[in-house]
């Protein structure tokens, strides 16, 4: 039962934001606006007061809204579902929270308390490792992250499922886990349990039972895979992430029957020099541009630019099979083997790739530009269209400083100058709009034929790029206007702007490493943009600028209007990917049921209910693929790195927890760890506003940030994971009145003569998340 509090809250009869928090932070049951409303005696029409002061506290991210209440940010409630995935040295269970915001930092472990024999009650099986269980948990004294839970009820005995690789024995088997999390804690596979698996293939196991202290005994319920290459390493991420692969049957039939579209109800622009500029391996074009000068003579220095992107929405009627499939997978996943196509190749690859020389059906919008950048008009027409050539970034680029092949000297005058023309305009307009200008280099991992990585690279960033991209933000924002214009329901691509509690925890990394974050009324991108600015040319630029990047908000689909603060733009949807992305083809058909281009289009039975439903579940699907795409790299890298344990590299502290220091390689992007235990001779504790690893004897101290040397002790290449040895010496506390050492990556003693460090990294796919 809450406790009632005399608050002495002032004149207007509530409580302060501050009291509110610490009664929530101190309560040990479940709090909602009853409960504060009785601690604090607020009645009458206060309560509508106190309900705007929570939907504040709420909405800066102080708080967060769980089953039944609410608990501060990065704490769990009371009574939580969490899945057991292992046991401690002592036999005990370990937990994770079955659902948790990634944004708040890593998962708390829970130390679960299960009940025993009599205490047990009647009828409720004993817990056990991948099972989901409900708990009460409350913090570990003097423990940060670290929560004791009492079992209240088991749910789903033993039907969990582990993926994991199977490695033969002389009577059955063991299961090497692939998450990082589980690894080291191996499961025993009886002889007559194996199914189909053969050594070293990937399988999902149902765990059967398990001893206290010997290894969990399980079942193969399926052989998912072979993993005898690296060219196989993303069939793990497919199946941990339940990334649907194979396309259904129906969804296949309905594929190969598709015809192409004809000239009917299009306007026929063939003759029209728009073409295609993609990354050289690209195979899915749904994106071609032109420009020209505007002869209108009231907008002299302007141009009229055209972005024509492929019809997905003629061959994908709604509620057919294949968009039935679109909407489970959501998006492409990209891989640096494979690619997972939101769409069968026959319409991704065939008749919806805006090929060279080939008659192509697609919704072009052509916008009419300012000489100063600014968009003046534009129009959206349904058209068919022939691409005058498919050129690579580079290819464009070398033509316009110079140097251009057959292919592209034809076409410097009279379509590539034009296009850098238009896109110089567009470049003032968006320097002056003042986006978020992250610099983070973008590693691409390149694979032998057999599949092994060969090299990482970080390509180049060139105009070229920079053009499409400019060009893509313009015709979504041109297809936000008109279907807003239009009063047409549709989904937006939003980007709020970093909650509050990120800020500050912003603000405590920067000043860990002597940089005051600025402190302004309402945010902007110019903020980050002068933060940036100031550290460019430092040892801290790309730190720094990670850092930033995990302080925004993450980029979602919704039916409402948030804006994108990234961006920095009012209205913002996604509109240039149908082929790709679910969400643009939703915006392709609503506008053509806006524009009236067809009978194809957004019905009007579809309700912003339904689309904003669909927002949240395209998102997840990002999410998943973002998770899928980054373990991948993680797993090639680490796959590369297996013969490389002993070799030095240098890098960066890139994240301090209690257990030890999180180290971002530099020439590689590669992450690994570095347990506290493993670390000079001295005794460490975690110091959290410094966000540091402190000495208690020697002070010697290890920040976030600090530039290190590692040596690399241990790839496992199923899990990702990477374990670093510290070879730098901290920042040693300084003399009373001696200035302090240098933060370089300085020896420790006997540390020299290290073979170097090679590269390596992960990469992104093509195109933007914005």
């Amino acid at each position: 039962m809450a406790k009632r509090i005399n608050p002495n809250p002032g004149a207007a009869g509530l409580p302060s934001r501050e009291q509110i928090l610490a009664f929530i932070a101190a309560s040990t049951e479940t709090v909602g606006k009853r409960e504060i409303a009785a601690a604090f005696n607020i009645k009458g029409a206060d309560r509508i007061g106190l309900k705007r002061i929570l939907k504040e506290i709420e909405m800066d991210g102080a708080v967060e809204r769980g089953r039944g209440g609410l608990t501060p940010a990065g704490r769990l409630p009371p009574v939580v579902l969490a899945d057991i995935t292992a046991r401690d040295r002592d036999g005990e269970f370990l937990g994770v929270p079955a659902e948790w915001d990634v944004g708040n930092g890593p998962a708390p472990r829970i130390t679960v308390a299960a009940p025993r024999g009599a205490k047990r009650p009647a009828g409720q099986p004993a817990p056990g490792i991948g099972d989901r269980v409900l708990l009460r948990v409350e913090p570990s004294e003097g423990e940060a992250g670290r929560y004791t839970g009492r079992v209240i009820k088991v749910l789903g005995k033993n039907k969990a499922e582990i993926i994991g690789i199977f490695r033969a024995g002389p009577e059955g088997g063991r299961i090497i886990p692939v998450e990082k999390r589980a690894q080291g804690r191996e499961i025993a596979i009886p002889a007559g349990e194996e199914g189909e698996a053969r050594d070293g293939d990937l399988v999902s196991v149902s765990l059967q039972r398990e001893s206290r202290f010997g290894l969990p005994q399980g079942r193969v319920r399926e052989r998912l895979g072979s993993l005898g290459s690296e060219k196989a390493v993303s069939l793990i991420a497919l199946h941990l992430h339940h990334i649907p692969h194979v396309f259904a049957a129906a969804t296949l039939a309905e594929a190969d029957a598709a015809v192409p579209v004809g000239l009917a109800g299009r306007e026929d622009w063939r003759a029209e020099p728009l073409l295609t500029i993609d990354p050289p391996d690209a195979k899915d074009h749904d994106d071609a541009v032109m420009a020209i000068a505007d002869p209108d003579p009231a907008n002299a220095g302007g141009f009229i630019v055209t972005v024509a992107i492929a019809d997905v929405a003629a061959y994908v009627r709604p509620g057919s099979a294949l968009d039935r499939e679109a909407l489970l997978r959501g998006n492409s996943v990209y891989f640096p083997d494979r690619v997972v196509p939101m769409l069968p190749e026959r319409i991704s690859n065939d008749l919806c790739s805006l090929r060279e020389a080939e008659d192509r059906p697609a919704l072009a919008v052509r916008m009419v530009i300012g000489a100063d950048g600014e968009k003046r008009r534009h129009g959206f027409h349904r058209i068919m269209m022939r691409s005058r050539a498919k050129l690579s970034y580079a290819q464009a680029q070398a033509a316009i400083d110079g140097f251009a092949d057959d292919a592209t000297a034809p076409l410097l005058e009279p379509v590539l100058r034009p296009l850098w023309a238009a896109y110089a305009a567009l470049r003032e307009a968006r320097d002056a709009r003042g986006p978020l200008a992250l610099d983070l280099p973008e590693r691409k991992v390149l694979l032998t034929p057999d599949g092994a990585v060969d090299r990482v690279v970080v390509p180049a960033r060139l105009d070229a790029h920079r053009l499409i991209e400019e060009f893509m933000i313009q015709a979504n924002v041109a297809a936000a206007e008109t279907l807003e214009h239009a009063k047409q329901a549709l989904i937006y691509r939003v980007h709020d702007e970093p909650a509050l509690e990120k800020m500050r925890a912003l603000g405590e990394v920067l000043a860990s490493i002597g940089i005051k974050l600025p402190k302004e009324g309402a945010l902007r991108p110019a903020l980050f943009n002068r933060l940036l600015g100031a550290v460019a040319e430092t040892e801290h630029a790309t730190f720094i600028n990670e850092v930033v990047l995990r302080s925004q908000a993450q980029a979602v689909y919704a039916a409402q209007n948030l804006g994108h603060f990234g961006l920095n733009l009012r209205r913002y949807a996604h509109f240039t990917s149908p082929i790709r992305r679910y969400a643009d083809l939703i915006v392709h058909r609503a506008l053509i049921a806006a524009c009236r281009l067809g009978s194809d289009g957004l019905s009007s039975d579809v309700s912003v209910a339904a689309l904003d439903q669909i927002g949240e579940q395209i998102s997840a699907a990002e999410r998943r693929a973002m998770a899928a795409e980054r373990e991948t790299i993680d797993r090639l890298i680490a796959h590369h790195l297996a013969d490389r344990v002993g070799a030095t590299f240098t890098g960066q502290i890139s994240g301090v927890t209690r257990s030890g220091l999180f180290i971002k390689l530099d020439e590689t992007g590669a992450d690994g760890f570095v347990p506290i235990s493993t670390i000079g001779a001295d005794y460490y504790r975690h110091d959290e506003a410094k966000h540091a690893l402190v000495g208690e004897r020697s002070g010697e101290t290890h920040r976030l940030g600090d530039r290190v040397e590692v040596r690399l002790v241990e790839a496992a290449a199923v899990a990702g994971a990477l374990r670093f040895e510290l070879l730098s010496e901290g920042q040693a506390r300084p003399e009373r009145g001696a200035p302090a050492k240098g933060r370089g990556p300085a020896r420790k003693p006997g540390s020299a003569g290290r073979p170097p460090g090679i590269r390596n990294a992960g990469s992104r796919h093509r195109g933007s998340r914005r």
